[in-house]
C-alpha cells in the first residue's frame, strides 16, 4: 500500500507531508508529493518572491479539478514555528495570515493543497507600503503570445523611460507578469495609481493592442489590470505551479529569454532541472529598488488632461473622481435619449471553467447561424469572486449578429446555484 504520509527534514524542521500519493494533476498524474519536491527544488527562487509576505491560501484539497477554496486566516492547528501577520481589508474585517520565510513553512503550505502561491506585495514588518509594483497582462479572447510580447516590450520601455527596472515572468497561463521593486516609500492608492499611469501609456504608445479599459465589453488586445496593485488583490508569485493540466510553473525570465520561450515549457516537471543548471533569472531583483516620483508625475499629467480614476474592483469603497461603477453597456446616458446597450447574453454559470466553456459549446450548437458571426472578443469569460472559492460565467456579447439573428435571452446552462 502507498505510503499515508511522507516526512521530510528540511531547513532545520520535521515536516509532515499527509496523503502523498494524492493526484492533484489528473491529466499529467502528478501527485501531492511530486509538488512538494518541486517545490523543494525550487525553494530559494520562489522563497524570494514570497519571504517575509503575508499569503492568501488558496487551496486544491481535491486537486485542480475540483473547485478550490481561499483561507486568508491561518488554520488554528498549525506548527508553532508558523508565522502569522494580522492584515485589515477594504471590507473593515481583519485576519491573521500565513507568513513564510523558509522551505520547511512552504512545504508546509503545500501539505495544505497550496498549488500556487498568492503573495501579498508588501513585506510583514511593513503592510502599508507595498514594495513591489506589479504589471498583469492579460490577454483576451484570440490573443496570441506574439501580441502578448509586443505589449510586455513596451510595457518595459515605459518603465525604463521613468526609471523603474522590470523583471518578466510568464504568468503560468495565458499573460505576462512584469514586476518592478519600488522603495517602500508609497501607500497602496499611489502603488495603484502609478499602476494605471503605466496601463494608460502603454495604452497610448500601442493603442491597436493595448488596452486600460477595465470592463470586458470595451478590451480589445491585452488589458494591462493596474487594479492587480489594489489593497488585497494577491498574484501567484514567481515559481508558482498554475492548476493547469500540464502543471505549468510562472517562470521567471531574462527579457531575452522571454522574446523566445514557449511557455508550455516550463512545468512542475521540467523547471527543477533547469534551476540547477541555470539558478534563478530573478536573483537580482531586490538590489536597487527604484521610486515611483516619476511615475505619479505622469499620473498628475493624465489627471489635468481629464482622465481622473478609473474603475475598481466592485466590492472597494467608491473614491473621489471614479467613473460609474457600472458596465457601459448598462449606463444611463447622461441626456434623454438613451444610450444603447450592448446585446450581452449569459449563457453559462459554472463553478468550474470547463463545465462553463462546455456550455457556451452547447449554446453555440443550438445557435449555430448566430455563433457564425461572432469573433473571439464577442464571448467574456469572467472569474466571479465569492467570499471563500471563485466560480465562472460565460457571456455572449451579439453585437455583430444581426438582429433578426439574434436568439433571445435563455436560462443559463449550467446554472450554479450560488
Amino acid at each position: 500500500m502507498a505510503s499515508k504520509k511522507e516526512v521530510f527534514q528540511i531547513a532545520g524542521r520535521e515536516v509532515t507531508v499527509t496523503n502523498p500519493q494524492k493526484v492533484y494533476f489528473p491529466a499529467a498524474g502528478y501527485t501531492k508529493l511530486d509538488l512538494v519536491r518541486y517545490y523543494i527544488a525550487v525553494s530559494e527562487g520562489a522563497l524570494r518572491g514570497i519571504a517575509g509576505r503575508p499569503m492568501a491560501l488558496k487551496r486544491y484539497v481535491d486537486g485542480i479539478d475540483e473547485p478550490p477554496f481561499f483561507q486568508k486566516r491561518a488554520p488554528d492547528s498549525r506548527p508553532e514555528w508558523i508565522e502569522t501577520v494580522t492584515l485589515s481589508f477594504p471590507s473593515g474585517r481583519t485576519a491573521d495570515e500565513i507568513v513564510v520565510r523558509d522551505a520547511a513553512q512552504l512545504v508546509w503550505i503545500a501539505n495544505l493543497g497550496c498549488i500556487d502561491l498568492n503573495p501579498h506585495p508588501v513585506r510583514a514588518d511593513d503592510l502599508d507600503h507595498p514594495d513591489e509594483l506589479r504589471i498583469d497582462l492579460d490577454p483576451q479572447p484570440g490573443i496570441g503570445w506574439k501580441q502578448i510580447l509586443d505589449v510586455a516590450i513596451v510595457t518595459r520601455e515605459v518603465l525604463e523611460h521613468v526609471g523603474l527596472t522590470s523583471w518578466p515572468k510568464t504568468s503560468g497561463s495565458r499573460g505576462i507578469h512584469v514586476y518592478a521593486r519600488i522603495a517602500r516609500e508609497w501607500g497602496f492608492d499611489e502603488v495603484r495609481r502609478a499602476a494605471l499611469a503605466v496601463a494608460r501609456e502603454v495604452e497610448r504608445r500601442a493603442p491597436a493592442i493595448a488596452t486600460s479599459k477595465w470592463w470586458k465589453e470595451e478590451r480589445h488586445g491585452v488589458f494591462l489590470d493596474y487594479n492587480q496593485n489594489a489593497k488585497d488583490r494577491t498574484v501567484a508569485s514567481a515559481y508558482s505551479v498554475r492548476p493547469t493540466p500540464d502543471a505549468r510553473v510562472s517562470m521567471p525570465l531574462s527579457w531575452d529569454e522571454l522574446a523566445s520561450c514557449d511557455p508550455a515549457d516550463f512545468t512542475l516537471k521540467t523547471v527543477p532541472e533547469r534551476f540547477a543548471r541555470l539558478g534563478d533569472a530573478h536573483a537580482g531583483i531586490d538590489e536597487k529598488p527604484g521610486s515611483l516620483a516619476t511615475l505619479l508625475e505622469v499620473s498628475a499629467r493624465h489627471e489635468s488632461e481629464g482622465m481622473g480614476d478609473a474603475p475598481w474592483p466592485p466590492h472597494y469603497a467608491k473614491t473621489a473622481g471614479e467613473p460609474p461603477r457600472v458596465a457601459p453597456s448598462r449606463a444611463k446616458a447622461a441626456r434623454p435619449a438613451p444610450r444603447a446597450k450592448a446585446p450581452l447574453v449569459i449563457v453559462a454559470k459554472a463553478a468550474l471553467k470547463k463545465d462553463a466553456l462546455e456550455g457556451l459549446e452547447r449554446w453555440k450548437a443550438r445557435h449555430a447561424s448566430a455563433a457564425a458571426h461572432l469573433v473571439p472578443d464577442d464571448v467574456l469569460v469572467d472569474t466571479m469572486r465569492g467570499r471563500f472559492t471563485a466560480w465562472y460565467r460565460v457571456r455572449v456579447n451579439l453585437r455583430n449578429v444581426p438582429e433578426s439573428a439574434r436568439p433571445p435571452a435563455e436560462p443559463p446552462d449550467p446554472d450554479y446555484d450560488l
